[in-house]
């Protein structure tokens, strides 16, 4: 059976050591105390009735040791009418009510009191009568002020009433009583501050533990959505430039083998951009791998290579550029938003969209804001119904997926920046249009 572990002594600091290290300052006999009591608290924690059986009977013994040897004749008065077989009950009834000091203490005061009174009254003064501070510090440990005061006074009256009636004791069981008195209730008043400290310490540390792991788990959960979305950018885009490229090249085969020959090509161009952008995002994910790729994801640097893949993937796409946007001055993380945004609506434009489509890509900038604005001719599909997805003359049957997610994922990559996204029809037509509107990186709202 292995103990619990006790909390760090706020007494202590850093560079104390715990009597298990072998770097600590601690010295010997300081050690070998604090293991001691450890030990016995660990003993105190498994055994609670055993623990109280065996100081019960530790008192019990010595209770009846000082009567048989006639120790309390030295401090009873000289007019004590007790007899001895009263005195042997009075011990008694100080010590074995102890067995449930801890369970009901004001019960074992109250047992004691009526022993106190006749202790005193007497004159017998057995020095049994001090263990009524036991459960007096059980009861400060314990209970509120309230009834720490009512023990206070279930403890001195009979004293008094003892004063009284041999006007001799108070000159020494009074005072001595009272002032035994005094140094349990702060005794017990310490430790319970302390006690009540160190609960507070565990309980923040359990609390702090607690938050660091739904921390992590928040951070999980936001990196495991973070890399969805990546996945899905990079997968779902190359992935359907590739479905168009190789239904083309299929459909050109028969009457023009050199513009199949070109589509095969940008096939496997199109799949080694893929392959190394999954390499980079998954290289990131190795801590173990010193060479990973950590530079940012695409920027608007390579707009205009994206762009020529749609085109050769059947795709007509017109790129506009208004007040420099390509030199705006935008952070890794929002040029890759737009990167995305662009690249998830043309890809969209690719699965979705049917008739003779085309695609419009327009990106303003102004003294705030860079604003991209993609728009298609097509005829967007129902959603959750087989589609005939025509794009020039690439024709391809599937079954369209919701395009929601797609549009979440911008949405939120939009929101990352407090920017913000618009997709829906056009009014004029059946085409489509995602509207994006970043805030530069030095401008604060």
């Amino acid at each position: 059976m292995t103990d619990r572990p006790q909390p760090p002594s706020p007494l202590t600091g850093p560079g104390t050591g715990t009597g298990t290290g072998t770097g600590g300052t601690t010295a010997p006999l300081t050690r070998i105390i604090r293991d001691t009591l450890d030990r016995l608290r660990a003993f105190d924690r498994h055994r609670p009735r055993a623990w109280d059986t065996a100081v019960t009977a530790f008192w019990v013994v010595a209770a009846v040791l000082d009567y048989t040897s006639g120790g309390w004749r030295n401090v009873a008065h000289d007019d004590v009418t007790a007899p001895e077989f009263l005195v042997l009950l009075m011990s008694l009834g100080f010590s074995l009510p102890l067995l449930w000091r801890r369970t009901h203490p004001v019960a074992v005061l109250l047992l004691m009191a009526p022993v106190s009174v006749v202790n005193i009254w007497t004159g017998a003064v057995v020095q049994a009568a001090l263990l009524q501070l036991i459960p007096v510090f059980q009861i400060v440990l314990r209970s509120s002020l309230r009834t720490v005061g009512s023990a206070a006074l279930l403890f001195v009256v009979p004293v008094l009433a003892g004063g009284v009636r041999i006007p001799a004791a108070w000159g020494q069981e009074v005072v001595s009583y009272v002032w035994g008195l005094v140094f349990v209730v702060l005794l017990g008043i310490a430790v319970r501050t302390r006690r009540e400290y160190t609960e507070a310490l565990v309980e923040r540390a359990h609390r702090l533990e607690h938050e660091r792991d739904q921390q992590a788990r928040l951070a999980a959960a936001a990196e495991r959505t973070r890399i969805a979305r990546e996945m899905h950018d990079i997968i779902g885009h190359n992935l359907s430039v590739i479905t168009g490229l190789a239904d083309g090249g299929a459909y050109a085969a028969r009457k023009n083998p050199e513009r199949a020959g070109q589509a095969l090509e940008a096939i496997g161009t199109t799949s080694r951009q893929a392959l190394a952008e999954l390499r980079r995002l998954l290289g990131v994910l190795r801590d173990d791998h010193p060479d990973a790729d950590r530079t940012p994801q695409p920027t608007l640097d390579e707009l205009a290579p994206l762009i020529d893949r749609v085109r050769r993937a059947g795709l007509p796409v017109h790129l506009e550029l208004n007040g420099d946007p390509l030199q705006a001055s935008l952070t890794p993380g929002r040029q890759l938003t737009v990167y995305r945004v662009i690249q998830e609506a043309l890809t969209n434009t690719l699965k979705h969209a049917t008739g003779p489509t085309s695609a419009t890509v327009t990106l303003t900038r102004s003294r705030t804001h860079l604003d991209t604005h993609i728009t298609d001719t097509g005829t967007g599909a129902e959603l959750g119904t087989t589609a005939g997805t025509t794009t020039g003359t690439i024709a391809v049957t599937e079954e369209a997926p919701l395009p929601a997610q797609g549009i979440m994922g911008m949405r939120e990559r939009a929101a990352l920046y407090d920017g913000t996204l618009e997709a829906g029809p056009l009014p004029d037509h059946g085409g489509w249009q995602i509207r994006l509107r970043l805030p530069l990186e030095d401008t604060h709202q």
